[in-house]
């Protein structure tokens, strides 16, 4: 099976696992040391890819949001439940993320979030898809023509200057608002915080669209390259 035919059937046994906890009423939330909340599925779900990777993928290393980052050549990047915060609360914006690094370049990238009903994945230069279909980054090249987002408004000040010279600004929270950049929907994402678990399979699926992905302190920022200058430069100093 290749890359990113395994990384596909990874994401399967995740949607299986995660579908099967989510909205229970007995599902158990523990808020972990940096204050984030982390639920049974997130560590069933890590714990299940990882015992997989290991015994039919030898030599390649994992890391991951729960249980840590392994080093290597070869290494899987895995976040179980990427919006874990909508996923306790029984809101279906949430996906697992996992991507594939060879040599320290991102080679594979999926984002699939099933309560949506939507997968996304990306091979380096092989271009990026959603549910089979080749997507491509939007054409807007006007500042206000363009709709933003970012996963929180809470200390980002230059975002809320932004909105105020944008078409929209919103908050498409967590993975979805990379991948609405990826399909054309909005022109940009922003962040103030990402791990790189967060980041590997967004960007590669955003620059595999078109788009461009740049990180600069404390601002994660992902565009349809046409404005991604000038978004760049008014969120700067974040």
């Amino acid at each position: 099976m290749d890359d990113l035919d395994y990384a596909h059937s990874l994401a399967d046994d995740a949607d299986a696992l995660t579908m099967q906890r989510y909205r229970a009423l007995d599902l158990v939330v523990e808020t972990k040391a940096d204050l984030t909340p982390v639920t049974d599925a997130d560590s069933r779900v890590e714990a299940a890819l990882r015992e997989r990777i290991a015994s039919e993928r030898g030599g390649e290393a994992v890391a991951g949001e729960e249980f840590g980052v392994e080093e290597a050549e070869v290494r899987w990047w895995l976040d179980p439940i990427d919006g874990t915060k909508q996923y306790a609360r029984g809101l279906p914006i949430w996906a697992t993320l996992i991507a594939l690094e060879r040599s320290g370049q991102i080679a594979v990238g999926v984002v699939s979030a099933p309560a949506l009903g939507h997968r996304w994945w990306a091979e380096r230069g092989a271009g990026a898809f959603a549910d089979g279909a080749p997507i491509r980054v939007s054409g807007v090249s006007r500042l206000e023509d363009a709709y933003v987002s970012t996963t929180s408004l809470a200390g980002f000040p230059r975002f809320a200057e932004l909105a105020s010279t944008v078409a929209v600004a919103r908050t498409y929270t967590d993975f979805w608002q990379y991948m609405l950049v990826a399909e054309g929907r909005i022109e940009a994402a922003t962040d103030t915080v990402m791990n790189p678990w967060d980041m590997h399979a967004p960007r590669l699926i955003v620059e595999e669209a078109g788009g461009r992905f740049t990180v600069d302190d404390r601002l994660y920022l992902a565009t349809n390259g046409l404005l991604h200058d000038a978004v760049r430069a008014a969120l700067l100093p974040a």
